[in-house]
Parts: C-alpha cells; structure tokens; sequence
C-alpha cells in the first residue's frame, strides 16, 4: 500500500457508519486562513493549542530509548538544527518546562528507520533508528536536535512528526511541522546528495497541512553550504 493511501483506505475499512463520528473527532483545532509559503513561515498571535496531526504509520517504537540531541546517525544530507519551543495555553501561553519531545522525520531518500520490508517502505531498516530522538525542554520551553534536512515521499509534503508528552508521561499532543516551499526547492534542486528533485506534493495540497498551515509552518534560515536552522513554537494545552 502507498503511504498517500494509509489513512483513506483505513477510513474506508470501517464504513460509512464509522467515518463520520471518527473524522468529526479528528477535525483540525484550528482551520489556516491562506499563508504565504515561504522562508520566514507563519504562526498564530493567538495562544491557541498547535493543530493535532497523525502519528502516521511510522511512529517511534521506543523513545524512551532514544535520548539523544545528535539523531543524525549514519544519515546524511544538508546539516539541520532544530529548535522547538513548547507553550502551555493554559499558563497564558508561558513557556513549559520539562516538557519531554519526541521528533522523527525520514532521511534524504524518503526512507524511516525502525521500518520497511514492506510495500510501504521496501527499503528494510527495521533494526536502525536514526533520525528519531527525544529531549526534555528547557526553563525556556526549547529543546534542540542536531539533525539533517529531511527528503520526501510520494504523496507527502516534506515534514517532521512531534509528540509532546508532560513531565510525568502523559501525552499532551501529536502535530508535525510542515517545511517552506521555497526553503525545499533550494535544499533539492541544488544538493548532490538529494538525487529524487523536487517534491511531488505541496503544502497545499498535503492531506495533513492543507487546512492547517499557518499554524505548521516552520520559520527556516540559512543555506544549503552553512545548513539551515529550523525555528518553530508548539503549543499544547497542560
């Protein structure tokens, strides 16, 4: 199965009885007004819980496992830094300290660790687990990942899941964070090491970021020589 077709076929499997109640419980906390999509990305004014996204098919087996800042592995590709800020919209959106993030994204060909052997992934890397770590935030509400700028699949805008859970273990959101349009189209049409050219699917037309955007959005700056610094403000109800 095509993993543009995951969450389709599995709303199908339960019939017409079932999808309702299931996608009114899924609907987005909040519908994106038309964004430009570029370097600087965008983000609400409003203390407004993130959007709640998909885990996907591809979840972390086990983080806890998996504490680290450093998730490159033996991936390559162009250097990222990512920098998450987590807000607690109940505390007037101050920042959330020892809150405990999950991250994961795929590597440069589109490819998952922990994953695979399968017609979903065909590549096997079911016994590694790069690009997947966790950190606890800081007094400011920030953790960071020394990563790389992720590839695509088919189907799929470039992304990055995020689980963030409370100190104590309890689980306060899923989202993901989409990537600048122009940021990508730099990073694989001029990289060596990105052989697939650009993505085939936009933010736009995403199944995950197409009504949700503005809040999704990561702030970017660099360059594909110096690497590039992704910013971005999560914010979760505590």
């Amino acid at each position: 199965m095509e993993r543009k077709d995951f969450l389709k076929r599995g709303l199908a499997a339960l019939g017409a009885s079932a999808i309702i109640p299931f996608v009114n419980s899924c609907k987005k906390d909040i519908t994106a007004s038309s964004d430009t999509d570029t370097t600087s990305g965008t983000s609400s004014d409003s203390c407004t819980v993130t959007p709640s996204e998909t885990a996907g098919p591809f979840p972390t087996h086990t983080p806890s496992s998996l504490i680290t800042n450093d998730i490159r592995s033996d991936r390559t590709g162009v250097p990222l830094t990512i920098n998450i800020t987590i807000n607690n919209s109940n505390n007037n959106c101050a920042a959330l300290a020892n809150a405990i993030v999950d991250i994961w994204h795929c590597d440069k060909d589109g490819n998952y660790s922990e994953y695979g052997g399968t017609s979903m992934q065909s590549t096997n890397y079911t016994s590694v687990h790069f690009l997947r770590g966790r950190q606890t935030t800081d007094a400011n509400g920030l953790v960071s990942f020394t990563s790389i700028f992720p590839g695509w699949y088919s189907g799929r805008a470039p992304h990055i899941h995020v689980h963030v859970y409370s100190s104590d273990g309890s689980s306060l959101l899923v989202t993901q964070i989409a990537f600048p349009t122009d940021v990508c189209n730099t990073v694989y049409s001029t990289s060596s090491l990105y052989t697939k050219g650009l993505q085939d699917t936009s933010n736009s037309q995403d199944n995950v970021f197409s009504d949700s955007l503005a809040n999704e959005l990561a702030t970017i700056t660099g360059s594909v020589s110096a690497g590039y610094v992704l910013t971005h403000l999560i914010t979760v109800a505590a």
